[in-house]
């Protein structure tokens, strides 16, 4: 049976993006060729892998088990190809993200301009979303999501864990009460965010103590920006993350911290990936961002060891 590399590598790209056009604006050649070639391959491997209709085209039984068995095979050899190019030349070429909005919100603007003046020839391209993606027809070289990722093909691997600390305003404590213990928090309006699973009960950790707490409230959302502005104007207790920049935000706008010896359990920050083999511009953004969004973290709470000390002192 006389395969062909090539089409196996266009059909890996057709079953990608499940559609004829799109994957052939991406490999530069016109999609009639390209449905041509996905025919002749399925001829030679004797069974249909494509359902193709006028609208859509969906992937056969077979076609699934096809396109997983060679994907990888697919992207190991690109990357490979890749790799011994940027042998020569630094990472380049088009670099696409999709990252929930508060990280994007928190991180991309402070730390972006330095990325470009290190790598001036990645052009980067971010999807600002919180859907769940599909490892099939996933079109970003790196995906970062906050909470455990349902298993999926896509390859997880952990960042950072993030830390949350609950605030509120004086005016709404005021009016509701101050919670003297974390049970206490179950008779208040609690701001909860979409993007953690356990929005309906918040895990408080102090030390080595644990409490579960049932939470509700009339408001949440999938954005901390969001959540944060809410508690602004005094409807309820929030849990923002320890990180720098939200610290200063606090400050300024005059939320005070509520339970202060405690936190939310860490929220990890997953990289989800198509592959363990990175092509160079992923591995030099992962590279890039993994230690400045750690360095975030840990400023905000050697921050707030040294407000504990000079409070102390």
């Amino acid at each position: 049976m006389d395969l062909h590399l090539n089409d196996i590598a266009l059909y890996v790209e057709v079953a990608r993006h499940k559609n004829f056009s799109r994957a052939a604006e991406v490999l530069n050649m016109p999609a009639s060729t390209l449905s041509r070639r996905v025919g002749e391959l399925e001829k030679h491997v004797g069974m249909r892998l494509l359902n193709r209709s006028t609208r859509r085209i969906d992937l056969t039984e077979a076609g699934q088990i096809y396109y997983e068995r060679c994907r990888h095979l697919v992207d190991r050899a690109r990357v490979a190809h890749e790799q011994l190019t940027d042998m020569a030349s630094a990472p380049k070429g088009l670099l696409r993200v999709s990252m929930q909005s508060s990280l994007a919100h928190l991180f991309l603007p402070v730390a972006m301009a330095e990325f470009t003046r290190k790598y001036p020839l990645i052009e980067c391209e971010f999807d600002v979303s919180s859907a769940p993606i599909d490892p099939i027809s996933n079109p970003y070289d790196v995906v970062l999501r906050f909470g455990k990722q349902p298993d999926s093909g896509l390859i997880a691997r952990q960042l950072l864990s993030m830390s949350c600390e609950m605030y509120a305003m004086p005016a709404y404590l005021e009016q509701h009460g101050v919670p003297r213990t974390p049970q206490d928090l179950a008779e208040h309006e609690c701001l909860r965010s979409l993007i953690d699973e356990r929005r309906s009960e918040w895990e408080l950790r102090r030390g080595k103590d644990v409490a579960v707490v049932p939470v509700s409230g009339h408001m949440s959302a999938n954005q901390s920006s969001l959540l944060y502005r809410l508690a602004v104007s005094g409807l309820g207790i929030v849990a923002l993350p320890v990180f720098e920049r939200v610290r200063q935000a606090v400050r300024e706008s005059g939320l005070v911290r509520v339970l202060p010896e405690w936190q939310l359990a860490p929220l990890p920050l997953y990289a989800l990936l198509p592959s363990r083999v990175l092509p160079a511009k992923t591995q030099a953004f992962l590279s890039f961002i993994e230690p400045r969004l750690n360095l975030g973290f840990s400023m905000a709470e050697n921050e707030e060891d040294r407000e504990a000390e000079a409070a102390a002192a």
